[in-house]
């Protein structure tokens, strides 16, 4: 079993930056890739980034190119550099661990374990 905390939440005007930290403690032997997902209120949770095992990523189109997916493997850390922040990115973001060995989407099904999630809140 792979425990997850986020960190790094916070709230930012538009254009800010913030950057997200997410320590996996347990069996993470058994996780080939580490991901990142968002749920807006009354919105459906989404995929924004992932990395996997062997460093490759995968990003949503609507954050390409303002955040960046990164992975301490000595230190079980995974995070997200976020810049260009706008509005629209405030929500609850959540650090996720996928056991699909192969696979590095961001489809919610294959993240078998879920972090509590740390606010984002970007004002205009």
């Amino acid at each position: 079993q792979v425990q997850l905390v986020e960190s790094g939440g916070g709230s930012v005007q538009a254009g800010g930056s913030l950057s997200l930290s997410c320590v996996a403690s347990g069996a993470t032997y058994w996780t080939y890739a580490m991901g990142w997902f968002r749920q807006a209120p009354g919105k459906e949770r989404e995929g924004v980034a992932a990395i996997d095992n062997d460093g490759g990523t995968s990003y949503a189109d609507s954050v390409k190119g303002r955040f960046t997916i990164s992975k301490d493997t000595m230190k079980n850390t995974l995070y997200l550099q976020m810049n260009k922040l706008r509005p629209e990115d405030t929500a609850m973001y959540y650090c996720a661990a996928s056991y699909v060995w192969g696979s590095c989407s961001l489809r919610i099904a294959d993240f078998a374990t879920w972090g509590q999630g740390t606010q984002v809140t970007v004002s205009s």
